[in-house]
């Protein structure tokens, strides 16, 4: 299927239901698909050919929705901006991905304004939500256009996303994904996430729809559901969507989540609606996990994906965190499930042979999930996707029970005296305190050990704890290799846009008077 057809397949089902709700308006799936059929045709006129770059830059909107909806009616390649990035960070995607046309909300108009003289390669500007001089409004725009679908000849393997890797490792790759490696995702998460009969999920986007939650509303819209659009994951916001709209399932990365566990009177907020809430993007803390199946319910959905191969390389279902009628085991909640149906996923070695079930190395993933390429980069292709198989960059092991577990990322891993030290086995132990928001642990130069485990931590508001506290209760559960020797608290940890805490910028502040390469 072409990615617009889980869309279509939703019109065709509930063609008077609503598409979209944000605030007080709704959006019938009969009135999305119109503008987004006069979008793609808009194109099209315009002499915009399949698979030509296209960007949507604003914050959560359904309109700015059913403009990504009409790029890939049209055949084109979306590029997702993020709304809460640099100037300098989103002009780079937009030069270095080629774009050649944007849709904008006025609120981007001034940066926007700055950064048009220097992507010359644009050539299509329309605003969103506004008529202005130099780019008309979406509506004026596509106004005379057909409301009819566009004869578009759609390849499985044409390229419909153009994604930023996030850059925590440097400036972000162009991940080409397309109708084939979207398409299963659509279908892990359409297994991994069962509804009955004709019932109709609803779907709330509170995380970035430039990032997970976009694409996480398509198999809802497929199923002709209901997909609750917020600005921000504000905590309120969330609460009162949850309870007004009877919301059945939503992504949230874990640094959101363990704001939620802070606030007061949670376990009086009604959440008898939901089925499943996601997590995802970042590792989850074990402690917090288990508070929050606690208060929310037994509803909490692990997922490990990359953009490579999108959200979905493997899943665990709410009934698998659970053994006979209690929470599973801690090695199985350390977990992030079982790898997907439509997959293969092997352990790894540096020299590419597959490992025994057990065995730790890199996890490496292979099938329809997987991403084209890198957009104009085949030498970072060629060392990403070798013999077929995408490897992730991510170490871990398959346990006994099928079970994947993700040790850390390759390049985070701390060599401290000769002995291997992985980040999250420590932040394990950190978050379990009761004081702690969140935290990172990096290796930073010693002259001593080479590098020495260095935790950064982020407090709960109100909370303290002494750095000595925490270098003791890593000591008392790891022993002393792997505790860090000191401790920073920072009031705010640095994150992506999805809430990825960016250890490369913790990391710089250390190693930047050393040859060492971040």
């Amino acid at each position: 299927m072409a990615i617009i057809d889980y869309f279509d397949r939703g019109w065709r089902s509930n063609p008077n239901g609503a598409a979209y709700i944000m605030g007080d308006r709704s959006y019938s799936f009969g009135e999305v698909r119109d503008l987004s059929c006069r979008i793609a045709n808009g194109l099209i006129a315009a002499g915009l050919a399949k698979e030509t770059k296209a960007a949507v830059w604003a914050l959560n909107d359904p309109v700015a929705w059913t403009c990504t909806l009409g790029l890939w009616r049209a055949g084109l390649a979306w590029i997702p901006v993020s709304p809460r990035g640099s100037a300098a960070d989103n002009h780079f995607v937009l030069d270095a991905f080629d774009c050649e046309a944007v849709f904008f909300q006025k609120y981007f108009a001034p940066v926007i304004a700055e950064l048009r003289p220097r992507l010359p390669k644009v050539r299509l500007w329309i605003c969103i939500d506004a008529d202005l001089p130099d780019a008309p409004a979406l509506s004026s725009w596509c106004a005379q256009q057909p409301a009819s679908a566009p004869r578009v000849d759609y390849q499985m393997d044409d390229v419909v996303a153009v994604m930023p890797t996030g850059g925590t490792t440097g400036m972000p790759k162009g991940v080409m994904n397309t109708h084939r490696s979207i398409q299963t995702f659509v279908a892990h998460y359409m297994i991994a996430l069962s509804y009955g009969g004709n019932e109709r999920p609803v779907n709330l986007a509170a995380a970035p729809m430039t990032h997970t939650a976009g694409v996480l509303g398509l198999p809802c819209s497929a199923r002709g559901g209901t997909v609750v659009v917020l600005e921000k994951p504000d905590p309120a916001l969330i609460f009162a969507a949850i309870a007004q709209h009877r919301v059945s399932e939503f992504f949230l990365p874990p640094t959101v989540i363990y704001r939620l566990l802070e606030i007061p009177g949670l376990d009086k907020v009604d959440f008898s609606s939901l089925k499943y809430l996601m997590y995802g993007a970042a590792p989850m803390s074990l402690d917090k996990l288990k508070r929050a199946i606690e208060l929310i319910g037994p509803v909490l959905t692990g997922g490990y994906g990359q953009t490579e191969a999108p959200a979905s390389i493997s899943y665990m279902r709410p009934d698998e965190h659970f053994v006979d009628g209690r929470l599973a085991p801690d090695e199985r909640l350390t977990s992030v499930g079982r790898p997907n149906p439509l997959i293969g996923v092997e352990i790894m070695n540096d020299a590419n042979a597959i490992l025994a079930q057990g065995e730790t190395g890199e996890i490496c993933v292979r099938g329809d999930l997987v991403m084209k390429g890198y957009y104009k980069q085949p030498d970072k292709t060629a060392e990403t996707l070798i013999d077929g198989w995408l490897h992730t960059g991510d170490v871990g092991h398959i346990d006994a029970e099928g079970y994947l577990h993700i040790t850390d990322r390759k390049k985070d891993m701390i060599i401290s005296g000769g002995f291997n030290v992985y980040p999250n086995e420590v932040e394990q132990v950190i978050w379990a305190h009761p004081a702690v928001q969140d935290c990172a642990v990096i290796g930073v130069p010693d002259a001593q050990w080479g590098e020495a485990v260095k935790a950064v931590v982020e407090l709960n508001a109100g909370r303290t704890v002494s750095a000595e506290e925490l270098i003791a209760l890593c000591k008392e559960k790891l022993g002393s290799v792997k505790a860090p020797k000191t401790v920073d608290f920072l009031a705010v940890l640095p994150r992506s846009p999805v809430g990825k805490v960016l250890k490369k910028d913790l990391r710089a502040q250390y190693w930047q008077n050393t040859d060492r390469k971040i």
